[in-house]
């Protein structure tokens, strides 16, 4: 990793260490937008996350998918509820017309206006707040120029979704793959939340003390908890090499990958953390429900391995 993407990073750890503590992303996800609008000011202002993606002639910070891919693992690694995987999936849908919206863009990477990709008209990422919504079919891109949302329950609360639908629509470019890009960057931000729910755990075992003894130093445990983190860090590899040369099968790959992962941890951190895991109160749970949404938000991993398949054969 580059020394700026790595400060880019700290920056990003260092204003959700301060901002984001599990009280904080509890209210977020709870409140009328579905996010910290103040922290996602600071994450706008200080760190240019929502510009990332956006070429600096356009009012962006001309960076690479690999910039966004570091901001959404750290806010993974907390939950932390924001807008920017449909705002910068939203800025890249603009990027692919022949003559951009730089309004919509100038907005998009200032963080004023939010941004959605449609892929499932029924469980859209923030579409309830979104200002600029854009439609991939995986042929052609669509702009929704005027439409209407409605927030449905999910069963992750931290992350909001809505059904959109389209009343006025106009035909923007050719889809360059958006679900692939969309893909990689909630795998990101799967193994960043992975790997922060087995950090829990990994603590939690250290506490938590049976017959005399923290169960972390229980040989069984040991194993399981060392299986895990070769799990982490095998799908971060995956990941990786899918954010650096992105392509339809890179991207069903670290999605399959990423998405095993993490559902494997969050189990596991439930059965170690007992019934406490299962409680409101308690973040595991979280975690867990983050686990099994995200790897349904684009598609059951065994529609990704379909795809795969169909890539190798």
């Amino acid at each position: 990793m580059s020394e700026e993407r790595e400060l880019l990073r700290e920056t990003v750890a260092a204003l959700v260490e301060k901002h984001a503590a599990p009280a904080a992303v509890r209210e977020a996800m709870g409140s009328e937008r579905g996010y910290d609008e103040s922290l996602w000011k600071l994450l706008c202002e200080q760190v240019g996350a929502a510009a990332l993606v956006v070429p600096e002639e356009l009012g962006g910070a001309g960076g690479e998918l690999a910039d966004a891919a570091v901001v959404l693992e750290e806010l993974g690694k907390r939950l932390v509820p924001t807008p920017l995987l449909g705002t910068t999936l939203a800025e890249l849908a603009l990027l692919s017309a022949d003559e951009p919206d730089g309004d919509a863009l100038e907005a998009l990477a200032e963080g004023t206006k939010i941004g959605a990709v449609v892929f499932d008209a029924d469980n859209v990422v923030h579409g309830d707040v979104a200002d600029v919504v854009i439609a991939a079919d995986g042929e052609r891109l669509t702009r929704w120029t005027s439409f209407t949302a409605h927030r449905v329950e999910a069963m992750d609360p931290t992350r909001r979704l809505a059904r959109v639908e389209p009343e006025e629509t106009s035909d923007l470019a050719a889809d360059p793959g958006l679900v692939d890009i969309a893909a990689v960057l909630v795998a990101a931000e799967q193994i960043g939340a992975a790997s922060r729910c087995l950090e829990l755990t990994v603590e939690y075992t250290k506490d938590r003390v049976q017959f005399g003894r923290p169960i972390g130093s229980f040989q069984a445990l040991k194993h399981r908890m060392a299986d895990l983190y070769v799990a982490v860090q095998s799908a971060r590899a995956v990941v990786d090499e899918a954010i650096a040369e992105p392509s339809p099968s890179s991207a069903a790959l670290a999605r399959i990958t990423a998405s095993e992962a993490f559902s494997k941890i969050a189990a596991e951190a439930v059965q170690m953390h007992g019934g406490i895991a299962i409680t409101w109160e308690h973040d595991i749970q979280l975690y867990f429900k983050r686990a099994h949404s995200s790897a349904q938000l684009l598609g059951a991993p065994r529609e990704h391995l379909r795809r795969l398949e169909s890539e190798v054969l």
